[in-house]
Formats: structure tokens, C-alpha cells, sequence
């Protein structure tokens, strides 16, 4: 039986690569399926020393691997450098400590692979470091890591010149557990119509490049996140949903983030909606633009989203919610969408401080209206500093721009603005600002029934509010 450490004719010889020994590769042996369900990629040739391709040879161990009817695919500690690995049906990829999977510096080693499955996606890549499509029980585990050297990617290069670190498409029973992802020439970890995914434990550490998301989550159903620590270049978690297909059923839970953008964040392509979205038991900090995003601009329905216990320090703005009309179909000269829906949405349980002077937008568009959000026991606090010519704009609707916290400049509120929504509650929700602010903690224009119950939102400013019950 082969055993997770290096065999022991692998020891031929040592090399010292900055003090560190280095096991040196053994010969690939004949490629005879394995027997035990547990391939160590040194038996097929692959050399740990960081230089070398191991493409072909951590290609073959999987390959064989799945032959054999599944099993582990181990990396002892090493470096193995590699273009395009492909997994397999009922196939773990298992990082031992000490063991680094660095993506290729070349985007000659990462073929095209165009899914069968169509989606907005198709824009943005065909190539990743690991790929699978339609594939059952897949695995990626242990505490190594996998480096995809995205700083070697030009920043900024279009799209399709900077491959993800990992892609899974259609896949079922996915887990990604323990393993530390980092420097990706695009996004991190994208799973896209995947049903039943497990992601615990993972630590990202990736803003060498553009478009550095942490994971995303696309078009797929019965997601759990936990126990991960996202320090991200884009969006930390962001569910999207690229095609018709929703996204739903998805945990997010005791997790820390991190980003330039969004911390969690639904959209920007909401083709297919959200549905039974909960997030709970986060921490986030040092975020530049908003902690918590919820958006439907592309058609499609948000449906059924709770989160409660986040603590948030030195955001853009704690919240933004978002229903527009930018209307971009997922398919390349498809009809534009319709105006979707954003509705029953519960957030409980915020603490927010370090917030910048933006404040927090909860905004529709004429004629289509956000639909029964609560908000409860959420304390903010912002910088302050507004003026009276902030408190006195008036907002474009935008309806069409690209939704972010800041897309319509400073707002005439420092706490919450809410423009064309229905039905919206606070309950024991507080703001303050470290800086004199000569905003209205809150200001909300065409709202039909506002109601708020042990607040501390004064002064106010409320125009052409229908409804509206007040129990301060």
C-alpha cells in the first residue's frame, strides 16, 4: 500500500532550496491502476522541486486514481508546478502540510474548457488551474495550499487571459476543506450549477490581480459555508446567478472577511435569483466598500434572506440593498431582462463601526418597490462628517448603473436612505457619527408603510411615506 509520505526509494537524493530539503522525483513508474485508493503523486513522476511541469504527472495519478474507482490523490511536501489539472468523479485532491500546488506561469498550460452548461460566465474564462465538469464526489483537502502565481498574469489583462484557481460546473457532492488558496490570476473558487457543496476551513489570501473574488457561488443549490478566512482583492463571498437557474439553499457561517469591494455580497448577475439565502456568526474588517450587499439588477427574485450576528469595522457602509434595471441577459443576444423582485429579507443582530460617510441605501426604481425588510437590534456607527448640501440632495435613480454602496455619491441621509420600497420595519436600530453630521439619521421618499419601533434615528426626514408607525 502506498503511504501519504515520500517512499523510501524516493530518497536518492536531497536538495537544499533556500535551507529547505527537497525530495527529489522518482522515475514514473509503469501506470498500473492503484489497488489501495490512494495515489501519492511521486509514484507517477512528479517532481516536488517547484520548476519542473507536473501537468501530465499529477494528470496521470488522478486519472488513475478514478480508474481504480476513486480514492485520494496525495501531495507530499513539496512544490509542484502545474498548468490544467482536471478531477474526476469520486476523486480527492489531498494537500499534506507542506505541500503547494503553484499554478503555471504560462497561459499555454491552461487548455480552453467550455462548459456545456451556458452562462453569463462564458465572458469572463474557459481556463482554470483545476477544473471539473459534471463530475460526482469530488475533493480538494488537507492543510497545503494551492498558489495559482496570479502577480504573473499582466494586472488587468482581459478576462480570459487570467485563469481562476478553481472552476467546478455541474458538479454534485463538492467538498473543499482545510486547504489555503491563494494569489489567483482571476477568481479564486467558483462553482457554477453545482448541487451540494460543503466549504469549511479554507483561508484565501488573494489581491495580486483584478477580479480577485474569494469564492463565488453561481447557479447552485444546498451550499454550506463555514470556519473560512477570506482576505480578498473583489468580493469575499459573492453568490451570483448567471444563468436562469437560481441560486438557493445556501449557509454562510463563522467566517472572518476581508476585501476591497464587497465582504457578502448577492449580484452583481441575478439572472436567476436567490432564494434561502442565511448568513450568520461573521466578522468583518477593513472592507472598502459595503460589509453586506443585496441586489437584483439583471431580473430574477431575492426571496427568503436572514442574517443576524455580523460585526463589522471600518466598511464603506455596513448595508446596501439594491433593486434596478440594468436588464443584461445571460446569453449573447438574448433579450434583455426584466425588472426582477426583492423581497422578505431579515437582518438582526449588526454591530457596525468605522462606517464612511455614504451611508446606507435601501432603494428601488419607480413603479418596482423593495418588499418587506426588517431590520432589528443593529447599531452603527459612522465617521460623520455630512454637510447641508449632502442632507439636501436629491439622488439619481441610476436605474441602469453598476450597483455599489457608492453609486449615488454621498447620501442626504448618514444612517439609512430608502427610496421607492414597501413595508420596511426597524426595530431597536441606532445610529450615531463620530463627527458632526448635518444629515438626518434617516430619510426615506416614496415608501409605502414604514414602521419603527425603540429607534434612535432622529432627526428624520420623511417624504411621501404612506402609513408609516412610529414608536420611537
Amino acid at each position: 500500500m502506498t503511504k501519504s509520505r515520500v517512499p523510501r526509494r524516493v530518497f536518492g537524493r536531497l536538495l537544499a532550496l533556500g535551507g529547505v530539503p527537497v525530495v527529489a522525483a522518482a522515475a514514473p513508474k509503469e501506470k498500473t491502476a492503484p489497488r489501495s485508493g490512494r495515489v501519492n503523486v511521486l509514484e507517477y513522476g512528479a517532481d516536488p522541486g517547484g520548476s519542473v511541469l507536473n501537468t501530465k504527472a499529477i494528470q496521470a495519478s488522478v486519472d488513475a486514481c478514478s480508474q481504480a474507482g476513486g480514492g485520494t490523490v496525495c501531495f507530499p511536501p513539496g512544490r509542484y508546478l502545474s498548468g490544467t489539472i482536471v478531477l474526476r468523479s469520486n476523486v480527492c485532491l489531498h494537500l499534506e502540510p507542506g505541500a503547494v500546488l503553484l499554478g503555471s506561469k504560462s497561459l499555454k498550460d491552461y487548455p480552453s474548457h467550455v462548459p456545456a452548461m451556458r452562462s453569463y460566465t462564458d465572458n469572463y474564462t474557459e481556463r482554470s488551474l483545476i477544473y471539473a465538469e459534471k463530475a460526482e464526489n469530488v475533493a480538494i483537502t488537507g492543510f497545503g495550499a494551492i498558489d495559482g502565481q496570479g502577480g504573473a498574469f499582466g494586472v488587468g489583462e482581459p478576462y480570459k487571459q487570467r485563469p481562476y484557481l478553481i472552476r467546478l460546473i455541474e458538479c454534485r457532492n463538492v467538498n473543499v476543506t482545510e486547504v489555503a488558496l491563494r494569489d489567483s490570476p482571476m477568481w479564486v473558487l467558483h462553482l457554477l450549477g453545482c448541487d451540494e457543496a460543503t466549504i469549511r476551513g479554507v483561508r484565501v489570501r488573494s489581491r495580486v490581480n483584478h477580479n480577485n473574488d474569494g469564492f463565488d457561488i453561481d447557479c447552485s443549490t444546498r451550499v454550506r459555508i463555514s470556519d473560512c478566512d477570506i482576505w480578498s482583492g473583489d468580493d469575499a463571498i459573492v453568490l451570483k446567478s448567471t444563468s436562469s437557474r437560481a441560486t438557493k439553499d445556501v449557509s454562510i457561517t463563522n467566517c472572518v472577511f476581508s476585501s476591497l469591494c464587497n465582504a457578502l455580497k448577492m449580484g452583481t448577475e441575478t439572472n436567476g435569483g436567490f432564494e434561502n439565502i442565511v448568513i450568520s456568526n461573521c466578522t468583518i474588517y477593513d472592507t472598502k466598500l459595503a460589509g453586506l450587499t443585496l441586489q437584483m439588477v439583471d431580473g430574477g427574485t431575492l426571496d427568503r434572506v436572514t442574517v443576524t450576528n455580523l460585526v463589522m469595522n471600518g466598511v464603506g457602509a455596513p448595508f446596501f440593498m439594491r433593486l434596478g434595471n440594468r436588464a443584461r441577459p445571460f446569453e449573447e443576444g438574448g433579450s434583455p431582462q426584466p425588472v426582477g423582485r426583492f423581497r422578505n429579507v431579515v437582518i438582526s443582530n449588526i454591530e457596525a463601526s468605522g462606517a464612511s460617510r455614504t451611508g446606507c441605501a435601501i432603494c428601488g426604481i419607480p413603479g418596482h418597490v423593495i418588499e418587506n425588510v426588517t431590520l432589528e437590534n443593529v447599531r452603527i456607527r459612522s465617521l460623520g462628517g455630512g454637510t447641508s448640501a449632502d442632507a439636501g440632495r436629491e439622488p439619481p435613480e441610476n436605474e441602469r448603473g453598476y450597483p455599489e454602496h457608492n453609486m449615488f455619491g454621498t447620501l442626504p441621509a448618514y444612517g439609512f436612505y430608502c427610496r421607492h420600497a414597501k413595508n420596511l420595519r426597524f426595530r431597536n436600530v441606532e445610529v450615531s457619527a463620530d463627527n458632526r453630521d448635518e444629515r438626518p439619521a434617516l430619510a426615506c421618499e416614496d415608501v409605502e408603510v414604514l414602521e419603527l419601533e425603540g429607534c434612535r434615528l432622529e432627526p428624520m426626514r420623511l417624504k411621501n411615506v404612506r402609513g408609516d408607525r412610529i414608536r420611537l
